[in-house]
């Protein structure tokens, strides 16, 4: 009689635990690239405004350097100001953005954790069935042998009485 162990459905509820925690993982990898790709894009749009700055005001210098009207130059220093004003709106979205990036670093981290645990648990119930499969075997010699001790017993008693 061969019995079945008896935390199978603890090991099938483990297993799907651990099955789950490595899906999540693989999701919140997947956003952390998102993320990290929508943040490069925020860098280079600041990084386009700034040097489109940068040049304005190389501009207005070379202008103010040439002898231009004072209405050309209230105009270009007008036009820098709303620059500016873009830059900071644009460095503020990469701000934020780092800490969306940041945050999903930390929940990658957390799913990576949980999953390890859970392969942890999945693991301990593994050898724990190995150690009860080894007892079971060993019940099992030992049940054959008081058996087979039986037989030979109820053997040498009829051989016994039949030579009477």
């Amino acid at each position: 009689m061969k019995e079945t162990y008896p935390l199978e459905q603890l090991a099938m509820i483990k297993q799907r635990r651990l099955e789950e925690a490595e899906r999540v993982l693989k999701e919140k990898k997947e956003q952390l690239e998102k993320e990290k790709e929508k943040q490069k894009e925020l860098e280079e749009e600041r990084n386009t405004t700034f040097k489109h700055r940068a040049a304005k005001l190389k501009q207005l210098r070379d202008k103010l350097d040439a002898g231009t009207t004072s209405d050309k130059i209230e105009m270009m220093r007008d036009y820098i100001k709303v620059v500016d004003e873009e830059l900071k709106q644009k460095e503020k979205k990469v701000q934020d953005q780092t800490k969306v990036v940041e945050e999903a670093v930390e929940a990658v981290e957390a799913a990576r954790k949980d999953m390890i645990k859970k392969q942890h648990d999945v693991e301990k119930l593994k050898m724990h069935r190995k150690e009860w499969e080894k007892e079971m075997r060993v019940i099992e010699v030992y049940e054959e042998g008081v058996e087979n001790d039986d037989l030979g017993t109820a053997m040498h008693t009829t051989k016994k009485h039949k030579r009477r």
